[in-house]
């Protein structure tokens, strides 16, 4: 039936008398494409959070945009309101999220349950002690929970900018899987803020798909501005001088390793962006004139991403900039598209690395950590670069915090291997680069050990000739 009603909608004009049936039965805000109109549909707007999301009730699935844009206004109201009505069984799915995450406090547990496909720092202990779930699910998938109808949510929690002129908003921040979100939500409820900056590409969507909206005016979260260390700034040295070429184009996430690889990179040449999110060094390599994205066989002159998080400098450089196209996690980091890019370079880290290659990034030990995300997406989809000029890297300090090698003989018991030993083509710490490719175990064991801290080499070798029953060799 919601695909007939956007038939006739969009295609056919249904007559006056029909729309306002089908609206009288809140038929529109299912699978309808977010930037057409709906005729003759406004949504409630107030100034009492709590109204806005009256419409959450007991064994309802919310779904909650993520990243900067988490819409943390309307979640507290929503925890609240919950507490006030005595409300059951609602379950918040959402991915990376910023700010307290209320739903998922000791005291509400009767109340909430958070469902993650990709974990953040502020459930992660509601997850170990079994009061929340994660999944493991490569991020261009995640739109299939809804599409498929795994994940049905009864609302949408978004957060957007103003509208124009037209009526129209920005998810500003986050289009990832927030697209897919709300067009399979009964009900969409809106944040709009003045500072989510308006990006373009698949981001726009007509308030009139809003059942009902709040106006709010406060900051986004912030990430960055802490130091990079030494062995970091080396690491990022390191990628550049050896692995980034000019005309590359680049993924990478948020961290102080890519960072310090943006920081080396300001004498590179026509570099590109394709990344499921960047972060701040991006605005100085376009400052600069690093960035062009001139050699790109797809979105040529324009920076791709997914979702962002940064501090202001960088959600002013996004804010109202046609160089910037923010486009669906489905498909910026499909496999197919990411190996259109000329020189793809995927910058990726991780928790450890065992001595054969396998790559463990979302769990320390039986603990869950994060999640799967971009990795294997981007991993492999340079691996099959289209002109055969693709990196692969996996980058990450030699050590711990605490001087635990993080190239092991044996992955933690517990841990998971998110990308597998025939996915790494390139392990990089501060003591240079191990190019795995084509390698046998003994000689993917020799070189990953020559990059580990010299502390641990020598255990290192032991425990590889334990296990193989010969010495490593190049």
């Amino acid at each position: 039936m919601a695909l007939l009603v956007k038939r006739l909608s969009i295609k056919n004009g249904a007559p006056a008398a029909a729309l306002n049936l089908l609206k009288s039965n809140n038929f529109f805000t299912y699978v309808n494409e977010p930037s057409h109109p709906i005729p003759n549909k406004k949504p409630d707007i107030t100034d009492d959070p709590k109204v806005a999301v009256n419409c959450v009730k007991s064994g309802d699935v919310v779904f909650c945009s993520g990243a900067a844009s988490t819409p943390n206004v309307l979640i507290q109201a929503m925890t609240d309101n919950a507490v006030e009505k005595k409300q059951q069984n609602i379950t918040v799915c959402h991915m990376h999220t910023e700010g307290p995450a209320a739903y998922c406090n000791p005291e509400v547990s009767h109340i909430f349950r958070s469902s993650s496909f990709f974990m953040g720092g502020n459930v992660r202990k509601a997850v170990a002690e079994g009061r929340g779930d994660n999944m493991s699910i490569f991020l261009q998938d995640i739109p299939k929970l809804f599409t498929t109808g795994i994940v049905k949510p009864d609302v949408a929690f978004i957060h957007v900018s103003p509208p124009d002129r037209h009526g129209y908003c920005s998810l500003g921040t986050s289009v990832d899987c927030v697209r897919a979100g709300l067009m399979h939500s009964k009900k969409i409820v809106a944040q709009i803020n003045k500072q989510m900056p308006r990006t373009f590409g698949d981001s726009i969507i007509h308030m009139s798909h809003f059942d009902s909206a709040i106006n709010i005016d406060v900051p986004l979260p912030q990430h960055g501005g802490k130091g990079i260390s030494d062995v970091e700034n080396k690491i990022g040295q390191i990628i550049a001088e050896n692995l980034v070429e000019d005309g590359a184009t680049l993924q990478m996430g948020i961290g102080s390793i890519p960072d310090a690889v943006l920081n080396a990179l300001h004498n590179h040449k026509n570099l590109g962006i394709h990344s499921e999110m960047f972060a701040n060094g991006v605005v100085d390599l376009v400052n600069k004139g690093c960035v062009t994205n001139s050699e790109k066989t797809i979105h040529r002159g324009r920076i791709v991403g997914s979702f962002l998080i940064g501090n202001q400098e960088l959600y002013d450089f996004v804010n109202d900039n046609p160089f910037i196209e923010m486009l669906t996690i489905d498909y910026v980091n499909r496999g197919a598209i990411v190996a259109q890019n000329p020189k793809m370079t995927a910058i990726n880290s991780c928790i450890e690395v065992d001595i054969t290659g396998q790559v463990n990034s979302d769990s320390i030990g039986t603990r869950f950590y994060s999640g799967f995300g971009g990795q294997v997406d981007f991993i492999r989809g340079a691996a099959e670069g289209f002109d055969g000029k693709g990196k692969p890297i996996i980058a990450m300090p030699s050590v711990t915090n605490k001087g635990i090698s993080k190239i092991v003989p044996l992955l933690k018991p517990g841990a998971g291997v998110v990308t597998s030993r025939a996915h790494v083509h390139y392990v990089v710490t501060e003591y240079g680069v191990a190019e795995l490719f084509g390698k046998t175990m003994r000689q993917r064991a020799h070189a990953l050990i020559n990059i580990a801290h010299p502390d641990h080499r020598e255990a290192l070798e032991k425990a590889a000739f334990e296990r193989f029953k010969t010495t490593p060799s190049p």
